[in-house]
């Protein structure tokens, strides 16, 4: 008995061991806010588009994220949850998936708000203007041909992938379909519903963008005030800028939604960001139809009358920056907050019915 004994609390010692702990439960998500990038600090320098929702929101419980590019913040009170992919699309998509398929968060009905500086087209409207993603469209799936070669009678060197030419298939005769991720249009209930809750929202407007806009004789719309808008968002992660590139970014956002679309927005992030939601959608992790993007123009997409691409763009790049850059951060947190806002406040039904 003495030998028997050490043997069997050896042995329950083992069972006891080998018993897995309780995970613990995931922490409900309501909503989660999409950044790009940050400046500097999170918190009390100059600010990127991070650090106005951490400040204002009162999110501070942190957790690390070594599988993106920037540690995770949430307000566990009130189920919101931010993050920082870092940009370009590569990283975007990345971060999201990662973020999907992390444990210690349940997202399965969490809205996702993109929220995110982009360059606007004059003709559509003005810095400082806060616009909700209908379509969202990529710019870097492309066959392209060096200008100095382009044929003499094609608009552009830089066609759709699979094409001979430029737009060789009218839209109207034979509809182009979007297989490789060329187009996504985004939940048209759910992008009307938030316009239409953000759309009297009073923008902030300086005399440095309305020095800007007053340039842009001939765009009416360029010359306006900063108002909240629905329009179509294009992905590039090349930062491209000039007339004639503003001309293709319409005619490439027309063709690849068969004319349902205009081009107004051009960022670098959204198409990777929705190829992430799509897979997490289909693994049964999020709600792809609960996506949505605002983006808000810091700077326009090409030049006013008077100077060339290439000079307006230095001008852009120097130490001063874009006239419109605090603003349009500023229109970012005021025009999201008010849909996040809505949506954790009235959780009991938004959680189960997308609003209509």
């Amino acid at each position: 008995m003495r030998f028997l004994l050490p043997f069997l609390l050896t042995l329950f010692s083992g069972i006891i061991h080998a018993t897995p702990h309780p995970q613990p439960q995931p922490i409900k998500i309501k909503v989660v806010v999409v950044t790009m990038f940050e400046i500097g600090e999170d918190e009390g320098d100059k600010p990127g588009e991070f650090q106005m929702w951490k400040e204002r929101e009162n999110i501070n419980t942190r957790y690390p994220f070594p599988q993106g590019f920037h540690d995770l913040y949430v307000n566990e009170q009130k189920g919101l949850l931010t993050m920082v992919t870092g940009m370009g699309t590569a990283r975007a998509s990345a971060a999201i998936l990662g973020l999907g398929l992390d444990p210690r968060f349940d997202l399965t009905q969490a809205y996702w708000l993109v929220a995110g500086i982009a360059g606007i087209d004059p003709q559509d409207g003005t810095i400082g203007s806060a616009v909700w993603a209908d379509y969202l469209i990529d710019g870097d799936l492309a066959h392209q041909i060096d200008a100095r070669e382009i044929p003499a009678d094609w608009s552009t060197g830089y066609f759709p992938l699979f094409e001979t030419s430029p737009y060789a298939r009218a839209p109207a005769q034979q509809p182009v379909t979007a297989n490789n991720g060329e187009m996504y249009q985004l939940n048209p209930q759910l992008v009307n519903w938030a316009a239409n809750l953000t759309k009297n929202i009073a923008l902030n407007d300086t005399q440095a963008m309305q020095a800007l806009r007053s340039r842009y004789t001939g765009y009416p719309k360029a010359l306006g005030k900063p108002a909240v808008l629905i329009g179509s968002q294009l992905a590039a992660s090349t930062f491209w800028h000039g007339k004639l590139l503003n001309r293709w970014a319409n005619d490439w956002t027309s063709y690849w939604t068969n004319g349902a679309g205009n081009f107004m927005t051009s960022g670098m992030e959204d198409t990777g960001s929705y190829q992430a939601m799509l897979y997490l959608d289909n693994a049964g992790k999020a709600d792809k139809d609960r996506f949505m993007v605002l983006r808000t123009a810091s700077n326009f997409t090409m030049q006013p009358p008077g100077l060339s691409a290439a000079e307006n763009l230095a001008m852009e790049s120097s130490t001063t920056g874009y006239a419109g850059m605090t603003p349009s951060l500023e229109a970012a947190h005021k025009v999201g907050s008010k849909v996040v806002h809505t949506l954790i406040d009235n959780w009991d039904k938004y959680q189960n019915q997308i609003p209509d």
